[in-house]
């Protein structure tokens, strides 16, 4: 296994390539994407093990195994992955392109911002039709304030599941960390949902999805507070606001992100939310925030994301240079 500091160069050589680089479009054309690969595995298990005809007893205790056999699998992949890799000349440049592609700078702050190029450049119609390509929610029930809101919230979000909560658990336990960290959050998002197909075959995925998110969600929101004196915001009021609200949120989670985000920005996220066949009644998080959100807030919540990543950086950079130090 690498050591930390070791993890932590890579790391950060890892942040800077898929900030610079992200995910080519013209590369995962001609190759699958190893998360889409994780989800051709669950899809066959989905269809295979979570069939009608079985007790929800049952269906739970498929769930499970099929969660362990995965997240076996993956971390035997990435130790396999890492010890050829350290073993060759330069592997390590292999480790930093393999960490890169789970990593999701680069992706989240462009699909983030095509929402907000669709709201500025065509209205309404333009901001439902990028919108509903990051979030599940109905996009012919969002007003302008609503589709702002999905976009910021997602930010916020996946600011945490796909940044932040990688790169911990590739400085923790290497190659291995990471791809079991992606297997288990891909099997949630695709599986780890409470209805009637998969509250009891995606509750394992689910729960374990909540605890490997755990730390992670916590350091996402604090460098997210940590962007608000480049926001004009107070730094300990904004740390105040994600304390207090964070856990009104249903996710035990992703209120910490989204919390973060709202005080920073000074607008109030959550609340009412139309999906598909079912409407969810939350309160809203900083309710004293602005509730009229446009596509200005949008850019403002992407520059937050551009000063939290980077103040994950330099975390991350001062962790590999400890050893110069000592």
């Amino acid at each position: 296994m690498l050591l930390f500091s070791d993890a932590a160069l890579l790391l950060a050589l890892a942040l800077l390539l898929d900030a610079l680089v992200g995910d080519p479009d013209w590369l995962w054309r001609r190759l699958p994407h190893p998360v889409t690969l994780f989800g051709k595995i669950i899809e066959i298990a989905d269809q295979d093990f979570n069939t009608p005809d079985l007790s929800r007893r049952l269906r739970r205790i498929y769930g499970t195994l099929f969660l362990a056999a995965l997240v076996a699998c993956a971390l035997l992949i990435g130790f396999l992955l890492e010890a050829i890799l350290r073993g060759l000349p330069f592997g390590e440049v292999g480790i930093v392109v393999i960490a890169a592609v789970f990593l999701a700078q680069n992706s989240l702050y462009r699909h983030v911002a095509a929402v907000r190029d669709g709201l500025a450049q065509e209205g309404i119609a333009g901001g439902r039709r990028a919108v509903a390509m990051i979030v599940g929610r109905d996009p012919e029930q969002l007003d302008e304030s609503g589709v702002a809101r999905a976009a910021i919230e997602s930010c916020a979000e996946n600011y945490a599941d796909g940044v932040t909560a990688p790169a911990l658990w590739f400085l923790l336990f290497g190659l291995p960390g990471l791809i079991a960290y992606k297997a288990v959050n891909t099997a949630d998002s695709m599986i780890g949902h409470k209805t009637e197909r998969h509250g009891a075959f995606g509750w394992a995925s689910a729960r374990f999805d909540d605890l490997v998110n755990l730390p992670a969600s916590r350091l996402a929101g604090l460098t997210l507070v940590g962007a608000a004196p480049f926001l004009g915001r107070s730094l300990t009021a904004c740390f105040a606001v994600m304390r207090r609200d964070a856990p009104q949120h249903r996710s035990p989670n992703a209120g910490w992100p989204e919390a973060a985000m709202a005080a920073v920005l000074g607008i109030a996220l959550a609340g009412r939310r139309v999906y598909p066949g079912y409407t969810v009644e939350d309160p809203f998080i900083h309710d004293e925030g602005r509730k009229t959100l446009t596509a200005g807030d949008i850019s403002r919540a992407l520059k937050a994301l551009s000063i939290a990543a980077a103040l994950q950086f330099m975390l991350v950079a001062l962790i590999a240079a400890l050893p110069l130090f000592t």
